[in-house]
């Protein structure tokens, strides 16, 4: 066909016209399947082309052994000189191509391009941003590692198989049911030789069966060692250690009062049989606790699936330091918990000086009055020195807490977490607190006016989606189910009363409570009041009404109310959610939320965006994700140093006490209060406010 005649646009009925005049007659019209018989029969079968193959194979074979031998014998093959002189003109023509160009050499009329490396070398070098501020080129930073749930999860329970899962199964083999044993028998002995000594001191006891009583009393105080013996031998161990325990300072009253039992056999006079059993009976109970305690916390470690920590950051909230949800380590429990307290060391000095005390006013009654009463002195200035319940006073709170914690998942990371959480601090509250995921759901919609209900719907989560929340998952979800158009909103505004402002499209549109829409002049209809609902008006006038229903998650109420209830806490709400006001909340959660802070929106996207600094200590763990958890390791935590330190206080108002009358009766030499019921009924009397002291953690 000639290029120079234009090219004429056919459809398909000219071209079987075309066809139709030039053979005069119907094209024939072949039947497809006939078509395909013979164009199968026309193709080989599948045998012959693997013979075809197979003799292709052989042939190829055949011919390189030919040309092998024909080498070997010093064939050479012939040279074709015209196929030469055509490779020669190629590489002049085309250097490139025949692998020996030379790199610098541009042919006549074109321009050379410089490839990644040359452009380099040819352009100066200037410092990086790097050098410029100081920074180490050579330095390469560590490739971050990677978010893996599984790798991490698999870590985790690696790390507590070998600390508290090991540390529990020790204890689980030691177990208790020998302390409950030994508590119980020490009982039955104070019971006993309390009764002793009271009829004792009503003179029905018989003089001929006098030293057989005493022997009796001597007997049941030397059982009533022989059960508490673990206590004794590792307060001495202490003692050799250059440390003081209270464990050291029973110890060193047995000997006292084994000393002062051989006087009492001379002098017919009873032991002091009942007070050293009571005590001994409350050191054996506080070794109970403390074990129940460290089993349970191990438990609760050992069942984790995650940990987060509690970390406290400075300056969070109008210049309180703020308690900031972190990732939690193992190592932050294990290196800690065992750590001794404030409180305990304040004990352990206290019973140190307290023994030099009885010491000194032991040696002035001797100097006075003799030896035996300087040992008989001595063995009741110590008990009278530290009350029985002095025992309990710390271990007996912390296991009260122990057992509150461990039904939401939670363990105090040692006493410096105790010390950490208590004082001024600010609470950070978040939607996913008091409303857990899944907690917030759309119960119904309601257009009003002119406008289509996904215009309405697309605007209402343009808006809510900058507010943020849980109320933005339950538009995005509406607005995705009716595949509604993605707007942006704009000059979002918050306002304190219940609501949202902002302009989408060039329009005003308004999300609020009912009451919030009336105070900003937008009409709404009688009969229109939805207790908890979302309003939306655009351009002034009500377009739609969400109703949205809160369930009320138990674990949220009690964190609330607990933290409510605790005086230097500041709850400060950094929720998205206008919905959760003050009186929304006192409604639904029956707290009293006047400490709560309600801050602007922007002060709550700043206090969202703070985050704690790397290597923060932990304060606490909790392996769930409820408010309660934490809510709880905060009240916990100053309830426990509230209840430690005014017991210790007590008891060494008691302790001192009780050595000041010694003091007095060693200088005027009287023994008429020198009775082991006397005795007794000091113990009993002080322990009232001891034991009263250490419910104070079941309050939380």
């Amino acid at each position: 066909m000639d290029n120079k005649e234009e090219l004429q646009e056919l459809n398909l009925d000219d071209i079987l016209s075309e066809f139709h005049d030039q053979s005069g007659a119907e094209p024939e019209t072949v039947e497809l399947g006939e078509e395909l018989t013979h164009l199968l029969e026309e193709l080989p079968s599948v045998e012959s082309m693997q013979a075809v193959a197979q003799q292709a194979a052989h042939d190829a074979e055949e011919a390189e052994k030919a040309l092998e031998a024909r080498i070997a014998a010093g064939f050479e093959p012939a040279v074709d000189t015209e196929q030469t002189q055509r490779l020669e003109t190629l590489e002049q023509l085309h250097p490139e191509l025949m692998g020996n160009a030379d790199p610098n050499h541009v042919p006549e009329g074109e321009t050379r391009r410089l490839n990644v490396s040359e452009l380099q070398e040819k352009t100066p070098e200037k410092p990086s941003v790097k050098e410029q501020e100081g920074f180490d080129v050579d330095f390469i930073p560590p490739a971050p590692i990677p978010f893996v749930p599984r790798s991490r999860l698999r870590e985790l329970k690696k790390k507590l198989v070998a600390g508290p899962e090991k540390r529990y199964y020790e204890l689980s083999e030691t177990g208790v049911g020998r302390l409950q044993v030994a508590i119980m028998l020490n009982i039955l002995i104070v019971l006993a030789s309390a009764a002793v000594a009271t009829m004792f001191a009503m003179n029905l006891v018989p003089e001929n069966r006098l030293r057989l009583v005493i022997f009796s009393q001597v007997l049941a105080m030397l059982l009533s060692a022989l059960l508490g013996s673990h206590q004794m031998t590792e307060g001495l161990a202490e003692l050799a250690k250059g440390r003081f325990t209270i464990n050291t300072m029973v110890g060193i009253t047995f000997l006292v009062c084994c000393v002062d039992a051989l006087f009492c056999f001379s002098e017919l006079r009873m032991p002091c049989c009942a007070a050293f059993s009571l005590e001994m009976t409350m050191a054996l109970w506080a070794r109970y606790e403390q074990r129940s305690t460290e089993m349970g916390q191990m438990d609760t470690m050992r069942k984790a699936t995650r940990l987060n920590s509690l970390v406290k950051v400075a300056d969070y909230y109008e210049g309180k330091p703020g308690l900031l949800k972190g990732e939690g380590q193992v190592e932050d429990f294990m290196n800690n918990y065992a750590l001794p307290s404030g409180p305990r060391k304040a004990q352990s000095i206290y019973c140190a000086v307290s023994l030099v005390l009885c010491l000194g006013i032991a040696v002035f009654a001797g100097l006075l009055h003799g030896i035996s009463m300087a040992f008989r002195i001595f063995s009741t200035a110590l008990l009278v020195a530290v009350p029985a319940s002095f025992f309990v006073t710390l271990t007996r709170p912390a296991a009260v807490l122990e057992r509150r914690l461990h039904m939401v998942g939670t363990v105090l990371c040692g006493w410096q977490g105790v010390k950490a959480l208590c004082g001024k601090v600010a609470f950070p509250l978040s939607d996913e607190d008091l409303f857990p995921r899944g907690a917030t759901k759309l119960n119904g919609v309601k257009f009003y006016g002119d406008r289509e209900p996904d215009e309405i719907i697309a605007y209402s989560a343009a808006l809510m989606h900058s507010a943020g929340g849980n109320l933005e998952q339950v538009f995005a979800q509406l607005c995705a189910s009716r595949s509604c158009r993605e707007y942006t909103a704009e000059n979002v505004q918050s306002y304190p009363n219940g609501g949202i402002g902002g302009e989408v499209m060039g329009e005003p549109v308004l999300l609020g409570t009912m009451s919030f829409l009336q105070d900003m002049g937008v009409e709404i209809p009688e009969g229109t009041m939805v207790t908890q609902a979302v309003y939306a008006s655009i351009d002034g006038q009500l377009s739609a009404v969400y109703a949205i229903t809160y369930s009320r998650m138990r674990s949220a109420a009690a964190g609330l109310v607990s933290l409510c209830a605790s005086r230097k806490v500041t709850p400060v709400m950094v929720c998205g959610d206008f919905m959760l006001t003050e009186n929304f909340l006192r409604s639904k959660f029956s707290a009293r939320v006047r400490r709560v802070h309600f801050p602007v929106r922007e002060v709550r996207q700043e206090l969202k965006g703070k985050q704690p600094e790397e290597g923060s200590p932990a304060l606490a763990l909790t392996t769930r994700d409820e408010l309660v958890s934490a809510a709880y390791a905060v009240s916990g935590a100053r309830a426990l140093r509230t209840a430690s330190r005014l017991g210790v206080a007590i008891h060494m108002i008691g302790g001192i006490l009780g050595m000041l009358i010694m003091l007095a009766l060693a200088y005027l030499g009287s023994t008429e209060l020198l009775t082991p019921t006397h005795i007794l009924l000091y113990q009993l009397v002080w322990m009232l406010p001891g034991l009263l002291i250490t419910e104070w953690t079941r309050t939380v």
